[in-house]
């Protein structure tokens, strides 16, 4: 049976305020499925898995209506909360995409990301403005996840990157964000000070420079993600495997590591 979905987003918000998230990127409902069964205590999406797995490359191009219903079939699979990586919103009309993100919290979404990119911050405050209130009308409340570019795309010199997180990190905080999301930080004075500045739980995207999760709970983050790299690795070993059936035939490597067929189908019975 699923679960109400106003418990399902009180127990996502209550998720950032005890320990540390671990947040393993789905890309549609069969890894979901699979992610929630090795014990994961919420779902997040990867716009770049979910984008590719229906042909399309990342970058607010996929049709919201194929995002929709993405996250439907996902929420359908799984019985724990759901946070969509939602890009830009696919709009920079504040109005749309609030239509946008209702239309993922009808599916059963709890929680989205939201990016400021290489954009004004003015226009992601105005973004969650408008979530904020359609989620409110909606009787959802809804984890709203900021995320800020300037680490990633280094919109602004190393120096100031600090003093430009928090400056964002306080507008999106008066506009409505419960969360901030810095992908490309990794420092850990830095990260110390945005975390314990910045007056949201700081969600961090994995990467090779970062410590353990024990650790980076010692430096106050709240949330780390795993990105894109779960789906990136996957299509590795897929090209692995189909190029090398596509050269000689051989049929022994594509089951030598294969999950028993009965157990994979048993994953999904009573979904």
């Amino acid at each position: 049976m699923s679960r109400p979905q106003t418990e399902l987003a009180t127990q996502f918000h209550a998720l950032h305020h005890d320990g540390l998230l671990l947040l393993a990127n789905a890309w549609d409902a069969g890894s979901a499925r699979m992610i929630e069964s090795l014990g994961a205590k919420a779902m997040a999406t990867t716009s770049a898995g979910v984008a590719w797995s229906h042909g399309y490359p990342d970058g607010d191009l996929l049709p919201v209506r194929r995002l929709v219903a993405t996250v439907a079939d996902i929420v359908r699979a799984i019985q724990i909360p759901l946070t969509v990586d939602a890009e830009g919103g696919y709009s920079d009309d504040p109005a749309a995409v609030a239509e946008t993100v209702s239309g993922l919290i009808d599916v059963g979404a709890v929680g989205i990301n939201l990016e400021d990119g290489g954009q004004d911050p003015d226009l992601l405050c105005a973004k969650i403005e408008h979530i904020k209130r359609a989620s409110a009308r909606l009787g959802i409340a809804l984890y709203l996840n900021a995320r800020t570019d300037v680490y990633l795309r280094g919109l602004a010199p190393p120096e100031q990157r600090v003093e430009a997180t928090l400056a964002r990190a306080a507008r999106y905080r008066a506009a409505g964000a419960d969360g901030l999301f810095v992908p490309g930080l990794t420092d850990e004075a830095q990260t110390r000070a945005i975390a314990s500045e910045a007056g949201l739980p700081l969600n961090l995207l994995a990467r090779p420079a970062l410590p353990s999760a024990e650790v980076l709970q010692t430096w106050g983050v709240r949330r780390l993600s795993a990105g894109s790299d779960i789906a990136q690795s996957m299509y590795t070993r897929m090209s692995a495997l189909a190029s090398g059936f596509l050269r000689d035939g051989d049929s022994r490597p594509l089951g030598a590591d294969a999950t028993p067929y009965s157990q994979l189908n048993a994953l999904f019975e009573g979904r």
